[in-house]
Order: structure tokens, then C-alpha cells, then sequence
């Protein structure tokens, strides 16, 4: 089936009607200096060799040439490879890249580890489909659902406190902007893994929870961290962080939340110990939901057709080039 890629271009269409309301200006500045001339039989003889329709048919073939090019920039293709069929989840990954997380109970981080453990599910399940957002003090969607592993590492791997402007630790957030990204037509298949120390006590978390549940997605959590609390140690000065009254700020573990929250929505919640067992335990709640049926597109082919418009409109721009506005003398 044909289709644009880039449909992003349209909005230079946008353009047209301005340069049809250029055209019809400068129509109207030649009338008006036709008329300061005064004499019609003067202004005759003067453009007695101008041919009026060929500058309209000139800029009509301009017109049509930008309409072409933004056609090309939309890149008219059609599908020619076969999708690859597979079953899997849909599992978003909601990881936790607050200051909290680079706390030193786990070493060398908190969020090192987390990434971790992500990093090792992926190799564990190439079958489902994944996507991640990042949390601090707001949530951010930096991969929608998607087969490419590849790419949700190189994601994973830049993800930081510095990924995010703001800090805090907003799971509520987090959890909604998942809830959005999930199909909601489809009520099973569908797990967040929702990688945090719960440090800041979030009162929406729970209520998204119950949402969440209604949906048919299931949350696993995994805490990292200590219920006693650890220092957070700057990366950049080595110092440990303190809060505006000067006192050092020590991060501790939430574990009732975190526990709350994969209750409500039939998951699992899992202190952190040791990655191979969070990575095993995460892999059997998953496969215990069972799979689904998809077709992967990221492996189709497809054949573009832009260079044809792109030719269309280079053949009306040189034909506008031969197209004088003027005409021969009569003898």
C-alpha cells in the first residue's frame, strides 16, 4: 500500500496560497505603473512585445514545481518485504534516574545496577516489544513500544540524572504516561517494570496502580537501595550532597509503596540483591502472562517513489527557464 514517510513536510503547503497572493500582487503593481504612464497608446507601444500569459504560465510551472518538491519530502514508499511475525509483551520500562539513585549502598551505583538489570532483560526476551520512560521530577517517553533492542540500549545507556531539568521522584507520573502509551484496546500481554528506590512518597502512584490494573497491565517493581538509607555522592565534585540547610541528605528505600503498588496490579516487587536473580525472577513473571501474536515491521522493506516527483518538478523549473515573456516584433 502507498504511503508518505515524512508527512511532517505538508506544512509548506502552506506556502501556495501565499505565493498565488505574490502573483496576484505583482499583477497589480504592473497595473498601477501602467497607469502613471498615463498614455494607453504609449504604454502600447512600449510593451508591444510582452507576452502577459507567458509570465502567468511560468509561475503557474513554479507553483507546481514546489508542490512537487514537498511531495518528494514526503517520500512517497510502498512496503515490498514481508513483516516478520512474532510473540512476545508489550513491557515499558519505567526506570528511576533521580540524584537518589546514585546513592552508594550499591556499588557503584543504584542506577548503574538498575540499568543493569534492564540491559540483561533485554538479551534474556529479544521477543517483546519495549519501550522506556525516565523519571525524576517529571516523566519523559524515550522510546515508544519497539523490537529494536538496539536502540533501547543506547537509550538506556545515556539515561541520567542529567537527562532529566528537573528533580524529584514522580512514579504517579510515570506510571500515567505509561498507562497512555499502552494500546488500551488490548486487556492482557501488556507489564511496566517500574526500577526505583520509591524514595519520595508519591500519593498518585496508587491510584494510576488501580488504572493500570483496570487495563490489564501488570507492574513488577525492584527496589534498589536500603530501608536504612545511604548517602548520595556527587559524580562530578565526589562530595556527598547536602540539602539547602547544609545537612547531608541520606536516600532511603521505599518499600511499603513499592510493594503496595506491584500488589495492586498482580506483579511481583523485588528487593534488589543480586542482578541474575532480579533479571530470572522478572523473566518468569513475564513468561507466566503468556504472549501474543504480532507482526514486526522493523525489518520490512519498502521501495521510494520521491525521486519521480523530484524529477517532475527539476523538468517544470527548466521549462519555466525556456518560456520568455517576450514575444517576436511584428515585421
Amino acid at each position: 500500500m502507498l504511503h508518505f514517510q515524512h508527512t511532517i513536510y505538508f506544512w509548506a503547503f502552506v506556502l501556495l496560497p501565499g505565493l498565488g497572493c505574490l502573483f496576484l500582487a505583482i499583477l497589480q503593481w504592473k497595473k498601477r505603473v501602467t497607469r502613471k504612464i498615463g498614455d494607453p497608446a504609449l504604454v502600447k507601444q512600449l510593451t508591444r512585445n510582452y507576452n502577459p500569459r507567458n509570465f502567468a504560465v511560468k509561475f503557474g510551472l513554479t507553483l507546481a514545481a514546489v508542490a512537487l518538491i514537498i511531495l518528494g519530502l514526503g517520500n512517497l514508499q510502498k512496503k515490498v518485504g514481508v513483516n516478520v511475525n512474532r510473540k512476545g509483551l508489550d513491557v515499558m520500562i519505567l526506570l528511576d534516574v533521580s540524584n537518589s539513585m546514585l546513592a552508594g549502598d550499591l556499588q557503584p551505583s543504584r542506577l548503574a545496577r538498575a540499568k543493569q538489570v534492564v540491559s540483561r532483560l533485554l538479551d534474556e526476551m529479544p521477543d517483546n516489544r519495549i519501550g522506556l520512560i525516565i523519571f525524576a521530577g517529571h516523566a519523559y517517553l524515550q522510546m515508544p513500544m519497539s523490537t529494536d533492542h538496539a536502540a533501547a540500549k543506547m537509550y538506556l545507556d545515556a539515561a541520567g540524572p542529567g537527562s532529566v531539568p528537573t528533580q524529584g521522584t514522580v512514579i504517579g507520573e510515570a506510571m500515567q504516561m505509561a498507562l497512555q502509551t499502552f494500546d488500551n484496546k488490548e486487556k492482557k500481554y501488556k507489564s511496566a517494570i517500574l526500577i526505583t528506590d520509591g524514595e519520595d512518597h508519591d500519593e498518585s502512584a496508587l491510584k494510576v496502580a488501580d488504572q493500570l490494573h483496570d487495563q490489564g497491565v501488570v507492574v513488577n517493581t525492584v527496589g534498589l537501595g536500603s530501608p536504612t538509607g545511604a548517602f548520595i555522592t556527587d559524580p562530578v565534585t565526589g562530595e556527598q550532597k547536602k540539602d539547602a540547610e547544609g545537612n547531608v541528605i541520606i536516600s532511603k528505600l521505599n518499600q511499603p509503596l513499592l510493594q503496595d503498588i506491584a500488589r495492586k496490579t498482580g506483579g511481583i516487587y523485588q528487593l534488589y540483591d543480586n542482578t541474575d536473580a532480579v533479571v530470572s525472577n522478572l523473566e518468569k513473571a513475564l513468561t507466566d502472562m503468556g504472549t501474543q501474536s504480532y507482526e514486526d515491521d522493523n525489518y520490512a522493506q519498502y521501495e521510494s517513489y520521491f525521486f519521480w516527483f523530484l524529477w517532475a518538478a527539476l523538468l517544470l523549473l527548466l521549462a519555466e527557464q525556456y518560456i520568455s515573456e517576450k514575444k517576436p516584433l511584428p515585421a
